[in-house]
């Protein structure tokens, strides 16, 4: 599946899920969640081809934008709803299920130093409360 039709597919996905949304044009300019997966899309992708001071820079642009920190190397599947992401933390090695929402101030993350699998993941059809703290200890 290209970007285009992902981002389309998330953005309607949004409109579904959001009572609030009137339509996917609000979805695309008014919804810090969709920007936020929009550049961890063009971050992850750098972070695949290497280039994790270019993919980290553009992350760390998405949280000054919108408030939600998303690694670039966090492995997220389709249709992810981020209602009020503001606070929102996804972990380097975090792996996140199609059809998934996060709510505000949610925490990803882990506990130890190892360079391997340090994050938690979420399966497919997951909700995650608003101020949840998922860790994985190692």
């Amino acid at each position: 599946m290209n970007v285009l039709k992902q981002l389309y597919e998330d953005a309607k996905n949004i409109k579904e899920k959001d009572p609030a949304c009137r339509n996917i044009i609000e979805v695309v300019f008014l919804y810090p969640g969709f920007h936020a997966l929009v550049l961890h899309k063009i971050a992850h992708f750098f972070y695949r081809c290497q280039l994790f001071f270019l993919a980290r820079l553009i992350s760390q642009l998405a949280r000054f934008l919108t408030g939600i920190e998303i690694h670039p190397g966090a492995k997220i599947g389709r249709k992810l709803f981020i209602d009020h992401g503001m606070g929102i933390v996804i972990g380097e090695t975090a792996t996140i299920g199609d059809n998934c929402t996060i709510y505000h101030n949610v925490t990803l993350g882990g506990t130890g130093k190892d360079k391997n699998k340090r994050h938690p993941d979420l399966g497919n059809n997951v909700i995650v409360g608003c101020g949840a703290k998922v860790l994985r200890t190692n």
